[in-house]
């Protein structure tokens, strides 16, 4: 099975020669390529039967690594599982017209908070108007800044609690269907954004303003739990899993895309192998970017007590038990004998002593 890995190990010296790479960029790939090798140094496992030893090398941990982000999406969404309430959700995707995508990419670390901010101050700004829905709502957004087919495509995806918080503390329920309209949301979000690039010193092509920008709700989520699911799904996503990743041959990458022009049909891309790093490292993140952020009644500020109101007057009940430690967990993920000896078939294996390299 070809991995992301492979590919930038055969031809990241192409590659580095043809392209060049910002800091964080180099970081991503270094981190990347030797992922789970002895570069990285390795720990030792041993039988509490048999004394079986067996060394696993370290993972690099790096946030952009198809291989590292399984247990810290765990982790991430258990703790957001405190914060659901008993109301419907809706899924609302932000997305930029390609004439910004030049801006985006050469500015990106004020560039994607401006973005964030435009969408923030879109929903809360057209929910607190009584004609829509007169409260704050919670808000999650993602953003990812690729398509399907590895090219760039900045966008912001929203969970939106369908109802909020008023003024005077109670709760206001949504309609059914999302409450604001595509079109109000689309043109009030690219006033506000065009607006803020402007103030930043960031050119903008005077013809974006005459565009329609596109903003779509998809349909919301049935319960709780599809929250949850959808969460698990997109926030810890990198640019594409080595699963899609179908082959490598003769310097060339194979891998599985979707096309969303054509009836969302399941397609193979073939592209050089030079060409696929190329487009992957697009979507390395300014260091210490956070790609996920909380806005209205999830805001950081006073969480912990909007939220306790809100469970009151949504009668929420309903609480998900996490693992309290890190062995159950990894049991949760990899089954409950994950650590089972592969000598004695008796024993569990456990660290010994970590030898970690200093590279």
């Amino acid at each position: 099975m070809i991995e992301l890995q492979d590919i930038i190990d055969q031809f990241g010296v192409v590659f580095r020669n043809t392209y060049t790479l910002s800091p964080v960029q180099s970081k991503a790939f270094y981190a990347i390529q030797h992922c789970r090798t002895a570069t990285l140094g390795a720990h030792v496992d041993t039988c509490d039967e048999c004394g079986f030893e067996k060394i696993s090398y370290n993972s690099c941990r790096n946030r952009h690594c198809p291989k590292c982000q399984t247990f810290t999406k765990e982790l991430w969404i258990e703790k957001q599982n405190q914060y659901l309430l008993n109301t419907g959700y809706f899924h609302v995707v932000f997305t930029l017209p390609e004439g910004l995508n030049s801006v985006m990419l050469r500015n990106q670390k004020i560039a994607y908070a401006l973005f964030f901010k435009a969408v923030s101050e879109t929903l809360l700004e057209l929910c607190a108007d009584s004609k829509y829905l007169g409260a704050k709502p919670g808000i999650t957004t993602v953003l990812h800044t690729w398509g399907q087919n590895l090219m760039y495509h900045p966008h912001i995806h929203c969970i939106v609690t369908g109802g909020g918080l008023t003024a005077d503390g109670k709760w206001r329920h949504s309609r059914k269907k999302f409450f604001l309209p595509v079109k109000v949301l689309s043109r009030k979000f690219r006033g506000k954004l065009l607006s803020l690039l402007k103030q930043a010193g960031l050119l903008v092509d005077s013809a974006l303003y005459r565009n329609e920008w596109v903003v779509y709700c998809k349909p919301p989520f049935k319960n709780a739990s599809k929250v949850i699911e959808y969460l698990g799904r997109y926030t810890h996503r990198v640019a594409i899993s080595n699963r899609r990743i179908l082959g490598l041959r003769e310097g060339k990458v194979s891998f599985s895309w979707r096309d969303y022009h054509d009836g969302n049909k399941t397609k193979i891309m073939t592209v050089t192998a030079v060409e696929f790093i190329r487009r992957f490292m697009l979507h390395i993140l300014p260091s210490g970017f956070r790609k996920i952020r909380h806005y209205g009644i999830l805001a950081s500020r006073d969480k912990s007590t909007r939220i306790s109101l809100c469970k009151k007057l949504t009668q929420t009940t309903f609480s998900i038990v996490c693992p309290a430690t890190t062995i159950e967990r990894l049991k949760k993920l990899l089954g409950v004998d994950y650590d089972l000896c592969p000598c004695c078939g008796i024993g569990h294996l456990s660290r010994a002593s970590p030898n970690r390299a200093s590279a």
